[in-house]
């Protein structure tokens, strides 16, 4: 009798909390939802305005200049998402001036034509929104953190459509080697309501019809081995440049505003030389032709330039989408190379750079599933595998702590490069 009265009383304490994250999640998911929905109707409506009207671009200073004015006048710094990950590893509440901060930061960059992409304001909307709602429920500093996480899904669900990949991404991407469970059910809870949310919208799901390579064969294994090489490689190129371009912009330019107007003039000279606007913005047009096999060599190469120069001089927005332009672009043209159709070369492109530039292994292989259908997977499991660990210890987010080796069961704690 006393086992059964033990047994019942743990039951009831597994019911009552997952009732209590039913309730919890579920609040921060339509709320991020929301919020997601109206954050990805402004950026898109104001991408079509800027594409009807290219001479919006010569106002990119203009709006540099406001953005850091906003964010002077808001007291928040200039630390994107990693002031988010530093929340959750402190315990520290998001400030919530930095919702509406990069809200606007974000939506003027994308509508004067900065090379950003939109999963930085997601991940830092949803952490601010997951932080004060987690307040309203008087969540201890524990949970607290579980609720910011659940922000972060609701957010990166409500953009893409990939509620599995929210869910583990915002779990997997604080520490790597680490992985907090007990946030799965809620976070997994936050990003479905998200999603829901969003499609009530009208958000459309992020998905492409590739034809992936389903037959498993020796050959296109080592093709794809070969690719995930130099996928890693450029991972690092690309987080390299970002950290040190941007160390070195605010060395030369202290002053914020005038790096803004500096960073835009830049932009719109280089938009200018290169004789295209495909660079500018999140660039998801040309995502969709490089999966339909259509890149230019160049490509990767000046994305990754725009996305420097944009990021590096205080324009808000995320490094993820422009990661997904460059894996794309360049997997489509090294596919032919080493014997692989265009379109699942760019396929594989696009999830391995993701994989190399945010450490998430799994998130990544689920990544895959959801854009592009279970076809292949091997092959994007073993191109994100060797992405993952050849492309050391470098990372987008500065803050993000990589707490074992890649290359041995060895606790490390090293923050990433």
């Amino acid at each position: 009798m006393e086992y059964i009265n033990r047994h019942l009383v743990a039951t009831k304490e597994y019911v009552i909390t997952l009732i209590r994250w039913l309730v919890i999640a579920s609040c921060i998911g339509i709320v991020g939802g929301v919020i997601g929905s109206l954050f990805h109707i402004a950026v898109h409506e104001c991408t079509l305005i800027r594409e009807e009207h290219p001479w919006i671009l010569l106002m990119l200073p203009a709006a540099g200049i406001v953005i850091a004015f906003v964010y002077h006048v808001l007291g928040v710094e200039h630390r994107g998402t990693n002031t988010v990950i530093e929340s959750i590893q402190s315990g520290k509440d998001v400030p919530v001036s930095l919702v509406p901060a990069i809200f606007i930061g974000t939506v003027l960059t994308h509508f004067c034509g900065g090379s950003a992409g939109r999963e930085g304001a997601a991940l830092q909307l949803g952490g601010g929104i997951g932080c004060n709602v987690g307040h309203l429920f008087r969540l201890d500093e524990k949970d607290m953190r579980e609720a910011v996480l659940c922000g972060m899904s609701a957010l990166f669900a409500a953009l893409f459509g990939t509620p599995i990949t929210a869910a583990l991404f915002a779990m997997e991407v604080i520490s790597v080697g680490v992985v907090y469970y007990s946030a799965f059910v809620p976070c997994l809870i936050s990003a479905l309501c998200g999603c829901f949310v969003a499609r009530f919208f009208g958000v459309a799901p992020t998905a492409f019809a590739v034809n992936c390579i389903s037959t498993l064969n020796v050959s296109t294994l080592f093709s794809v081995a070969l690719m995930a090489i130099v996928f890693a490689l450029v991972s690092i190129m690309f987080c390299s440049w970002l950290r040190h371009g941007e160390e070195i912009i605010d060395r030369i330019l202290p002053n914020t505003y005038i790096r803004a107007v500096v960073g835009g003039i830049v932009i719109i000279v280089l938009t200018i030389l290169v004789g295209s606007f495909a660079y500018n913005g999140a660039g998801m047009d040309v995502i969709e032709k490089a999966l339909s096999g259509e890149a230019r060599p160049e490509a990767f190469l000046l994305k990754i330039i725009f996305t420097v120069i944009t990021i590096g001089c205080g324009f808000r927005g995320g490094e993820v989408v422009p990661t997904f332009f460059i894996g794309a672009t360049l997997g489509c043209v090294l596919g032919p190379i080493v014997g692989l159709p265009a379109e699942f070369a760019a396929a594989l492109g696009l999830v391995s750079l993701f994989c190399g530039v945010v450490n998430c292994p799994v998130t990544s292989i689920f990544l895959a599933i959801e854009l592009f259908g279970g076809s292949g997977i091997i092959y994007f499991a073993l191109s994100c595998a060797l992405s993952y660990m050849l492309s050391g210890y470098y990372g987008l987010y500065s803050s993000q702590k990589i707490m074992y080796s890649k290359l041995r069961t060895e606790f490390i704690n090293i923050k990433a490069r």
